[in-house]
């Protein structure tokens, strides 16, 4: 007889959710959310729910490399224990290489999210106790920033206008654009003219040389703009470089594109290469991230919070997992925001930035408007 937690299904479909505006980053721009969205239903009928949200311009997945690597693998799942998600998702992940990160995170989200709705505790109870204990502090509050894309001067002080209608502190900028440094400086003044006492996240997504990086450093002390940190403003695998930008500049460096497994964790804390990791479970699941947290902690570094473009479902498991292990010290939660459409009910809730889940109470929490 196959224990509760065994899986007897799981369907896969394409979840498109438009923008408001393109979301632009230093490599390219996404007009609306391509995710994906993944049910499982265990033996005795308690149903989860994971999402998938790649990011082409961000590390090259797409929404056919995740559709078809979780159709690929549905059929061997059948039956399975959901009980052992980590190592599902492991061989998940060996099978579908090289571009699967969010199409694993989309699997064992689902797979912890109906083990949690099963035991009847929240994802972020299911979470702490899976965690290492080395991997948690003590909980602190969590406040997601909002993003300014790439764009105009003109654009980013509107941008920052709206952030602050909705009560809003921490603004992220994308920088690496067209027309490099100058204009990156541009917008920066124009946002910093709008937001006098506003702390800055300046986000290159790997996008920026080293030239341009350390032109852009010189500028932005010209002009007095201290940003809180600058995320991965060069190549993800120049590590002496950003060991280089963390010294010359005496600001606060997080590593993004260049941690993308525990491996690329334990390189960055050996390189001295950051102060900070952004965790995205979109890069490799939940079970590498775990690891990753771990791995950023021993070696003294702080964590970040991220994500892809992804609706308030991925967001709201997000925040459960830096609520379950505590101590992020920056949180980029917010592009539930830029969806014109909410395919979901429930999830994570939003004010002033400030971001709750304690309300939740059986897995994250999320599901399908059309769903019972």
């Amino acid at each position: 007889m196959l224990p509760a937690s065994a899986l007897r299904s799981v369907s896969i479909r394409a979840l498109d959710i438009p923008l408001f505006e393109p979301f632009g980053i230093s490599g390219g721009a996404q007009a609306s959310a391509a995710n994906v969205l993944v049910r499982v239903e265990l033996a005795d009928g308690t149903v989860g729910f994971g999402e998938a949200a790649p990011l082409p311009p961000y590390n090259g997945e797409t929404q056919a490399d995740a559709l078809q690597a979780l159709r690929s693998a549905a059929p061997s799942l059948q039956g399975r224990d959901a009980a052992a998600w980590p190592e599902l998702g492991r061989a998940f992940h060996a099978r579908a290489r090289p571009r699967s990160g969010s199409a694993r995170c989309a699997l064992e989200t689902a797979l912890v999210d109906a083990l949690a709705r099963q035991a009847g505790v929240s994802l972020t109870a299911f979470l702490a106790a899976e965690a290492p204990a080395a991997a948690r502090r003590p909980a602190v509050r969590l406040e997601t920033d909002m993003t300014v894309t790439t764009g105009t001067p003109a654009a980013a002080a509107a941008a920052v206008r709206r952030i602050q209608r909705r009560g809003i502190r921490v603004i992220k900028v994308k920088i690496g654009g067209p027309g490099g440094p100058a204009h990156d400086l541009e917008r920066l003044l124009a946002i910093r003219a709008a937001a006098p006492r506003a702390p800055l996240v300046l986000d290159g997504n790997a996008g920026l040389s080293r030239a341009d990086a350390f032109l852009l450093v010189r500028r932005l002390q010209a002009a007095r703009i201290t940003p809180a940190v600058l995320e991965q403003w060069l190549p993800k695998d120049d590590l002496a470089g950003m060991r280089r930008l963390r010294r010359e500049s005496g600001w606060l460096v997080a590593a993004d594109e260049a941690v993308t497994s525990a491996e690329d964790a334990r390189r960055v804390v050996r390189a001295r290469a950051a102060d900070v990791i952004n965790i995205k479970l979109m890069k490799a699941g939940l079970g590498e991230a775990l690891e990753i947290a771990r791995i950023a902690r021993a070696g003294g570094l702080g964590l970040m919070i991220g994500g892809n473009v992804e609706s308030v479902l991925a967001m709201t498991v997000s925040a459960c997992f830096a609520t379950a292990l505590g101590g992020f010290r920056f949180a980029d939660l917010d592009t539930p925001f830029f969806m014109s459409e909410n395919p979901f009910r429930g999830g994570y809730r939003v004010r002033a930035g400030q971001i709750s889940v304690a309300h939740l109470r059986r897995g994250h929490g999320v599901l399908p408007r059309a769903a019972g």
